[in-house]
């Protein structure tokens, strides 16, 4: 018997050294794949690791994002459903390309195009629109290969904060009048009473004041959904006074295909919307240091500002291929990172799949156009101010020195040309607005002397 289990132990040894031998001569691919789901203990909480468990998390980071997230579409005359798709699929596309070091970050609608998308969409229809984002997307790109051949300083270099600073500013300015009308319950250009003064007033200063108050005294993951909570409040008060129409909800399948749109070339568009891509890339920066001090992981240096701003700029184009918004990093969701500390990216690749699940359901799209004008007024009341105050932010941040002549009329000029109407036509193609303000900063910045100042 021992000789039976001798020839046993001998035989099991033999096995193990031949499958030991194969091992080693699996080609490179196979070997990742065995370790990738073999080997977990050593993992870092900041790797990749993609498990069923993480799925919850994933929606509950898309909660988080879903109240801004629909807010652009709803504002800009697009499908909430096909932005809920593109946020997704623009969310997988960074972390591909991005696939050496994953940032936790979760892409979505960008508020800097409300009113480039809104003046568009109105003006040459949302294929013509979506040309224009797509070469915004391809600005990006443009700006992550210059990264690639002259350093992260060259970005710093040519869009200084005394540029950037007054393009964000009027962002929000130029939209402050559009978030007035809609509070007192008219359309964006006021032209039109959709809801009664009085009920409209209530209504939106209810949804205003609820989002502020959330914002301040909210705890853990509730702080972080102010829009959300703002737009929940404000929808059950709008229908106590009876003016919510649920049609668009009866009409609605329960799977739909949300209403996808194929840009068209259009050199109007694209000339006008290009421009306005310069404050969301700095913006992305912001983003990035802001997930690297939160994850103490230099996504700055790996994979670098050079890959995530490209990661950003396809998922941008990808997004406009479909007829969705641009795309931009979510600095709330950097918030539920940090209170969740779940740094784990394959999260964020939950939420992505969560949000295209969600984009096929016809009933949401429906729920969505249900919202009373007055509600999106009064959040957006909050909203447009706070892009505002971030552009006086920026030059705070930077130690912007408003003594120096230089800098004023860099500033000043911004401000005028993008808020005050300024048009300049380029081949018969009128130019105007935050895309002329942000080309008038940036040639400003380029010639202008630098002044001594006389101390």
């Amino acid at each position: 018997m021992s000789y039976y289990f001798g020839y046993l132990g001998i035989y099991y040894l033999k096995i193990t050294y031949k499958l030991y031998v194969n091992l080693h001569a699996l080609n490179h691919t196979l070997a990742i794949i065995i370790k990738f789901f073999i080997i977990r203990g050593s993992m870092n909480p900041t790797d990749y690791n993609f498990r069923v468990r993480d799925s919850i998390l994933g929606i509950q980071f898309l909660f988080v994002a879903f109240g801004a997230l629909v807010l652009v579409p709803i504002l800009t005359g697009l499908d909430p459903n096909v932005a809920l798709f593109t946020a997704g699929i623009g969310t997988l596309v960074f972390q591909f390309v991005n696939r050496g070091a994953i940032p936790p970050i979760f892409l979505a609608s960008s508020f800097a195009f409300i009113a480039p998308i809104s003046h568009g969409v109105k003006t040459w229809g949302i294929a013509a629109t979506m040309s224009g984002l797509v070469a915004a997307g391809l600005m990006y790109i443009a700006l992550s290969f210059l990264i690639r051949l002259k350093g992260d300083g060259f970005l710093h270099k040519l869009l200084p904060a005394v540029v950037v600073g007054p393009v964000i500013m009027s962002i929000g300015l130029i939209l402050s009048p559009v978030a007035v009308f809609m509070a007192m319950g008219k359309t964006g250009d006021g032209a039109i009473q959709l809801v009664p003064f009085e009920q409209a007033i209530i209504i939106s200063m209810i949804a205003l004041f609820t989002t502020v108050f959330i914002s301040l005294l909210g705890k853990g993951i509730f702080k972080l959904v102010p829009i959300l909570g703002g737009i929940v409040i404000g929808y059950i008060v709008a229908l106590f006074f009876g003016i919510v129409d649920f049609s668009s909800v009866a009409k609605a399948s329960w799977f739909s295909i949300p209403s996808f749109t194929a840009p068209e070339f259009n050199w109007q568009a694209i000339i006008f919307i290009l421009p306005i891509a310069i404050a969301p890339a700095i913006e992305h920066i912001g983003d990035m240091l802001a997930i690297s001090n939160v994850t103490k992981q230099d996504y700055l240096k790996k994979p670098g500002l050079k890959n995530t701003l490209l990661g950003d700029g396809l998922a941008t184009s990808v997004a406009s291929l479909f007829g969705g918004p641009p795309n931009t990093t979510y600095s709330e969701v950097t918030g539920a990172v940090t209170v969740t500390k779940a740094y784990n990216p394959a999260i964020m690749t939950w939420a992505a799949i969560a949000a295209i699940v969600l984009a096929f359901v016809g009933k949401l799209g429906g729920l969505l156009a249900t919202i009373p004008v007055p509600v999106m007024g009064g959040i957006m009341l909050l909203l447009f101010g706070i892009i505002a105050s971030l552009g006086i932010s920026t030059l705070t941040r930077a130690n912007v020195d408003f003594s120096c002549p230089r800098n004023m009329v860099i500033v000043s000029m911004i401000l005028v040309f993008s808020i005050g109407g300024m048009t300049f036509n380029f081949g018969g193609v009128p130019f105007s607005g935050i895309g002329l303000g942000a080309i008038t900063g940036i040639v400003l910045n380029l010639i202008l002397p630098e002044v001594k100042t006389e101390e």
